[in-house]
C-alpha cells in the first residue's frame, strides 16, 4: 500500500503538470500503457484473460472510468490538495455500498464520522475560492465510483487474479476514450509524451500494489496508509505550483481525513474486542 501511495502521488503531479491535455486523452494513453502492461503479464504467467466473475469485473471496469475521468478532471482543475482529499472520501462511500450491496453492518457513530468528514469537504469548497462548485460536485462523483470500484475489488479478491481486476479498467476505458479524442484531441509535443506515458507506468505500477493490499490484508489496517497521499499533495503543490492554504481550508482538510481515519480504526478496534 506505501508503494501504491507513492506512486499514486506522482500520477496525481504529472497529471497536474498536464493540466493543459484533456482528461480524457490523459486517460488513453494511460489505459493503453496499463493494457499492455497488464496483457504481458497474463499472458506470461498463463491466467486466464477474462477473469471467472465477468459481471464483476465488468462493473469495477465501468465505476473505474467514471472515477477516473472526474478525478483527473478536478486535478486539472483545482488544488491539488483539495482534488486529493475530496477523493479521499472514497472509503466513506465504499462503506456506504457495502451496507447497501453486501449488507455490512455501519454503527450508528460511523453516519457520524462520515457527516464530519462531509463537513471537512464542504469547509475546503466553502473557504477555497479555487473550488469551483462543479469541479467540487465532480471530485464527490469521483469519491462515490472509486467507493463503489473499491467494494467490487473486495467481491472478487477469491476469484480473481489482481492484474485481471486491473486490466478490465482499460479494456472498458480505451474504446471510450479513442471516441471521445476523435471529437477532442490535443496533439502532445515533445517532453509531453514522455509524461503520458509515465502517468500510465506509475499508475500500474499503483494499481497493481493497491489491489494486491486489498486482497491480502484487511481493510481496516492498510487503508490508513493511503492517506499519506495528502502530505505528498500539499508538498507538490507547494513545491511546483505555489498553492498554499489558509486555516480555514486547511481545518476542512483536517476534518475530512479524521472522519475517516477515525471510522477505519474505530471499526477494527471494535472487531477485535468482539473477537
Amino acid at each position: 500500500m506505501l508503494i501504491a501511495v507513492f506512486f499514486f502521488s506522482l500520477m496525481n503531479l504529472l497529471v497536474k503538470f498536464l493540466s493543459h491535455v484533456p482528461a480524457h486523452e490523459v486517460i488513453l494513453f494511460r489505459s493503453m500503457v496499463s493494457f499492455a502492461m497488464s496483457f504481458a503479464y497474463i499472458k506470461r504467467n498463463n491466467i486466464p484473460l477474462f477473469g471467472k466473475n465477468k459481471k464483476i469485473l465488468i462493473l469495477r471496469g465501468v465505476f473505474g472510468v467514471m472515477a477516473l475521468t472526474m478525478y483527473f478532471v478536478t486535478l486539472q482543475k483545482i488544488p491539488l490538495a483539495s482534488a486529493t482529499t475530496i477523493q479521499y472520501l472514497s472509503p466513506i462511500f465504499g462503506t456506504i455500498a457495502a451496507f447497501l450491496i453486501l449488507k455490512e453492518k455501519v454503527y450508528p457513530w460511523q453516519w457520524i464520522l462520515f457527516a464530519v468528514s462531509f463537513v471537512g469537504a464542504a469547509l475546503v469548497k466553502g473557504f477555497d475560492p479555487r473550488v469551483d462548485l462543479l469541479y467540487f460536485f465532480l471530485g464527490l462523483g469521483s469519491a462515490l465510483f472509486s467507493g463503489l470500484a473499491y467494494t467490487c475489488v473486495r467481491m472478487l479478491k477469491d476469484s480473481d487474479h489482481p492484474y485481471v481486476i486491473v486490466m478490465y479498467f482499460p479494456m472498458l476505458a480505451i474504446p471510450i476514450m479513442i471516441v471521445w479524442c476523435i471529437f477532442d484531441w490535443y496533439m502532445p509535443q515533445g517532453w509531453e509524451w514522455i509524461l503520458l506515458i509515465l502517468v500510465g507506468i506509475f499508475t500500474q505500477i499503483a494499481q497493481v500494489n493497491m489491489t494486491k493490499a486489498l486482497q491480502l490484508e484487511r481493510l481496516s489496517v492498510i487503508s490508513s496508509m493511503k492517506y499519506l497521499g495528502v502530505g505528498f499533495a500539499l508538498m507538490y503543490g507547494y513545491l511546483f505550483f505555489g498553492e498554499t492554504y489558509d486555516w480555514q481550508a486547511m481545518l476542512g482538510i483536517l476534518l475530512v481525513l479524521t472522519g475517516v481515519l477515525l471510522n477505519v480504526f474505530l471499526k477494527f478496534f471494535l472487531k477485535s474486542f468482539n473477537k
